[in-house]
């Protein structure tokens, strides 16, 4: 969801607003997701580089609006059905903002339609170095055979275990780079850039990638074409 700080600055606004402004964005995006019957859902927020890099005031104000936001969006999520979690490294997020994340999380829990999932504190490497040091550590307890590693141990061990790998991934503002988001569950995942900046990213903006995820050819390294969305 990138683009919040350059909307806010061409407006003579701090960047704090453009977070704000594009919180609301979440709403509307989400809603057209499970209206589309799509399976999972994933926003990046916050990657564990922003997290460690950005100035203090600015994560405070982004924790304050994840947690705002899993309170304020449980009648929403009710409503249309949506299964809420995150996935990053959670034991560095503040207490007071896991409580409220781990409650919509147990609210939602029976829910059976979307997935809504946010990437918060998250990087694709970490989440592989994570999983690796946990399959290292039920290796040398005896718990797992190191012959009897594979892709799908691995996948196991992931923060997504048992999501669908990504289909689609759209990158706002123009950027063109990943920025070390799902790099394990995008192997062949379509990517989407759009110059639209997140606050101003609607369902129109959405219908548009998604026509235009819908006219490829999907070949996963054979030569016949195949098509599934699942996961965006």
């Amino acid at each position: 969801m990138d683009g919040n700080g350059r909307w806010a600055l061409q407006r003579g606004k701090r960047r704090t607003a453009g977070h704000r402004e594009g919180a609301k964005r979440v709403r509307e995006i989400t809603i057209e997701c499970a209206r589309l019957s799509i399976s999972q859902l994933t926003l990046y927020a916050l990657s564990v580089e922003n997290y460690v890099r950005r100035p203090r005031s600015e994560i405070r104000t982004l924790m304050s609006l994840l947690r705002r936001y899993v309170i304020d969006e449980r009648p929403t999520l009710a409503e249309n059905n949506i299964r809420f979690t995150l996935v990053g490294r959670r034991a560095q997020l503040p207490d007071r903002v896991m409580a409220e994340v781990e409650e919509t999380e147990r609210l939602t829990a029976g829910n059976t339609g979307m997935v809504l999932c946010i990437a918060v504190n998250y990087g694709g490497r970490a989440e592989i170095a994570d999983a690796a040091r946990a399959i290292a550590q039920r290796v040398h307890s005896g718990a797992l055979n190191a012959d009897d590693v594979n892709e799908q141990t691995l996948a196991d061990h992931l923060y997504t275990a048992g999501m669908p790998d990504v289909d689609l991934m759209i990158r706002t503002a123009g950027e063109m780079r990943i920025s070390n988001f799902l790099l394990w569950q995008a192997w062949y995942g379509e990517l989407y850039v759009t110059d639209v900046l997140w606050p101003n990213f609607d369902a129109v903006e959405l219908g548009r990638a998604i026509d235009d995820y819908a006219r490829r050819e999907r070949k996963f390294g054979d030569v016949r074409p195949s098509a599934n969305v699942q996961g965006l």
